[in-house]
């Protein structure tokens, strides 16, 4: 056999069994281990130290069962989507009125599969006339994306708001391509 060969082998044997070595041994954090226990059980939370020699040791099945605590629930976002639609120029948006913790905001999902950068504007208009419009710009590419407005409190009934994304060709001919709104087709309207 080649020396080398196996000398390169026994090399990767010992790299790759580093990590492994290193979680049963368990962490010792800048010399803080006090050689009372650490390993992989520890390290996994499996195990506790005791913290006193005449109280009974943890079992692993009851450090187990304890609830850690996860992220924070997130607040309830009711919305209502006008149909996703698509122009012959490539382009498919979807567009959405939001409510969240008494706050509404309009906002409209697309894809450009056009091959030119496009603008669109995206109106959210509200009861009592009230309306909040932003522009944004969709770059060219296949990526979806989104365009939202900034969000406002509520005013009145969540049904008396609705929104419109308008996409357009950004240069002198303003053409416009697609309009997508969060009005749901009515039943028979084909």
């Amino acid at each position: 056999m080649n020396l080398r060969l196996i000398g390169i082998g026994a090399g990767v044997l010992v790299i790759l069994s580093l990590p492994l070595a290193g979680a049963i041994a368990g962490p010792d954090f800048a010399g803080l281990d006090d050689g009372k226990g650490g390993g992989l059980f520890s390290t996994l939370g499996l195990s506790q130290p005791r913290t006193s020699p005449a109280e009974p040791p943890v079992r692993p099945e009851s450090a187990v069962g304890r609830e850690r605590p996860g992220p924070a629930e997130q607040p309830r976002t009711d919305s209502r989507c006008g149909p996703e639609l698509s122009a012959p120029y490539g382009v498919e948006a979807q567009t959405c009125v939001l409510v969240s913790e008494g706050r509404t905001w309009g906002r409209s999902y697309y894809r450009n599969t056009s091959g030119r950068a496009l603008d669109v504007v995206l109106t959210t208009m509200g009861p009592a006339g009230r309306t909040v419009q932003i522009r944004c710009e969709v770059g060219e590419g296949d990526e979806p994306g989104l365009c939202e407005t900034p969000r406002e409190d509520s005013v009145g009934d969540p049904e008396g708001y609705s929104a419109v994304a308008e996409f357009a060709v950004p240069d002198d001919e303003g053409k416009l391509l697609l309009r997508s709104g969060s009005n749901s087709p009515a039943p028979g309207d084909g």
